[in-house]
């Protein structure tokens, strides 16, 4: 019996590594808005399904470093569905930064006025059968301050 249930769970786990899976692309950070409180990076995900029919995305969680240290992380619940029939969706993911750390990063940010980042997003979806399956994304690059004179 034990050897019937292991070959269950075998062909169980082979199907479910060949089914189609969304594939989703961090396609692009950037300063969205600046204030006295702190700043506002605007992360764009753009995913898309391979299915026919929508499918609910459960969350969006995120974690921003610069500098060897967390910035930022935090979730967006429910930002809604994939449009289905191999269409794109772009999911937008708002990071607010604090204003203490673009005061100290602003000191080495030297003369060409950007950071380095590495922003981590987790995109959960739920599949049918399957259940809920967490694409893990990932993008390094330099992120240009805007200058006083863009702010003011």
């Amino acid at each position: 019996m034990a050897q019937l249930v292991d070959k269950a769970k075998g062909f169980v786990a082979d199907k479910l590594a060949n089914i189609q899976k969304p594939e989703a692309e961090l396609a692009d950070v950037s300063v969205g808005h600046v204030g006295r409180d702190g700043a506002t990076l605007a992360g764009r995900v753009d995913v898309r399904n391979p299915y026919s029919h929508a499918i609910p995305v459960c969350e969006v969680s995120y974690s921003l470093r610069s500098a060897g240290r967390e910035v930022a992380s935090g979730t967006v619940p429910d930002p809604g569905s994939l449009a289905g029939g191999g269409a794109t969706t772009r999911l937008d993911v708002p990071v607010k930064v604090p204003y203490d750390f673009l005061a100290s990063i602003a000191r080495d940010a030297g003369s060409d006025w950007d950071i380095d980042y590495e922003m981590r997003v987790g995109l959960t979806v739920d599949l049918p059968v399957v259940g809920n399956l967490t694409l893990p994304l990932t993008k390094s690059g330099e992120l240009k301050l805007p200058t006083l004179s863009s702010i003011f």
